[in-house]
């Protein structure tokens, strides 16, 4: 059979895929990801309890994020809630026998009380007189739950102890190290849910308006003190569940959990993941914690380490590791 006279057609050219696109895609499904990650997680750190660590304090990092990195609110007091919630969880647990799913949401509730009595006496300062009064009410808290018979003062809490959890026919022993950290996922989770929809919500979008520019928030008719006074509670409810879960985790609840040297680590923490992103406290808590349980097999003094460290990453990484990567792929976009 002959040749057809007519040329075949050209292919139609393929539609180029954009380089770099699955930054976009996995932040549209950041909430996944995550979980995912976490999911495997212990498995590549050299023992679980470091794992649980990270965990915990990720989430307290993250309740400080919602206001440091979203708000633009710096508060030197956040160990207050991490320290109200645990004390309340493990007073419950420990003295009158509480169940751990009534103890945990006490904690939190607990928690978001003393921020909004915090709150409403802070919330109308700016700036470095936000922080310092922040700090004095932190100051506050540490030594009415210090006089407080409950407490166990300066010996701490001890006692919450939760070795088995049984939900819908689930069965876990918290006693062993694997078992715990998935049980800690679960709460984290949830917590990592709520976060994400907030940030997605119109609420999320007039905090970070208010960060950017607070005058200009007022201006567009936002009450910017309520809308500051309830990213300062929600703040504070991430970090009573951090407060809660680590009291169950450890069995006991140290004072230092609500000193100030507590609210500066949160501090670190987001300065070295990167302030105003998603997964960065997870990172900077990873970060602070497998550095410090590294130097201190070697020296007393991990302390010295771990802040030039910080001073490294600050240099060179000035919005965090996180923070840093994600505007590097954004630029290479």
């Amino acid at each position: 059979m002959s040749e057809s006279l007519h040329p075949p057609l050209p292919a139609a050219p393929s539609r180029p895929v954009p380089a770099l696109a699955w930054p976009g895609f996995v932040a549209r499904h950041r909430v996944l990801f995550t979980l995912a990650f976490f999911a495997v997680f212990p498995w590549l750190m050299p023992y679980q309890s470091v794992a649980i660590n990270i965990l915990i304090f990720g989430l307290y990092a993250v309740g400080f994020n919602l206001l440091f990195g979203y708000t633009g609110l710096l508060s030197f007091g956040h160990a207050a809630f991490l320290g109200v919630g645990g004390y309340t969880a493990g007073i419950l647990i420990a003295q009158h026998g509480a169940a751990w799913w009534w103890a945990i949401p006490a904690a939190v509730a607990m928690a978001a009380v003393v921020a909004l009595v915090m709150g409403l006496l802070a919330i109308r300062t700016r700036g470095i007189y936000f922080a310092m009064v922040t700090l004095a009410l932190s100051q506050c808290v540490y030594f009415l739950v210090y006089q407080l018979p409950a407490s166990g003062g300066e010996n701490g809490l001890r006692g919450a102890n939760v070795a088995d959890v049984s939900l819908f026919g689930l069965h876990l022993n918290l006693l062993d190290p694997m078992e715990k950290y998935y049980f800690m996922l679960a709460f984290v989770a949830v917590a990592l849910v709520a976060l994400s929809r907030i940030l997605a919500s119109p609420f999320g979008g007039v905090i970070e308006a208010i960060r950017e520019n607070e005058s200009r928030a007022r201006a567009c008719g936002f009450n910017v003190e309520r809308t500051k006074l309830l990213a300062f509670v929600l703040s504070a409810a991430f970090c009573g569940l951090a407060g809660a879960l680590y009291a169950i985790h450890l069995s006991s609840v140290a004072i230092e959990t609500l000193a100030y040297t507590t609210s500066g680590m949160v501090v670190m923490l987001c300065l070295l993941g990167g302030m105003g992103t998603y997964f960065g406290p997870f990172v900077g808590a990873a970060l602070f914690l497998v550095i410090q349980d590294v130097i201190s097999e070697y020296t007393e003094n991990w302390q010295l380490y771990v802040g030039a460290v910080f001073v490294f990453f600050v240099l060179f990484f000035p919005k965090g590791v996180w923070g840093t990567l994600l505007e590097k792929l954004r630029h290479d976009r």
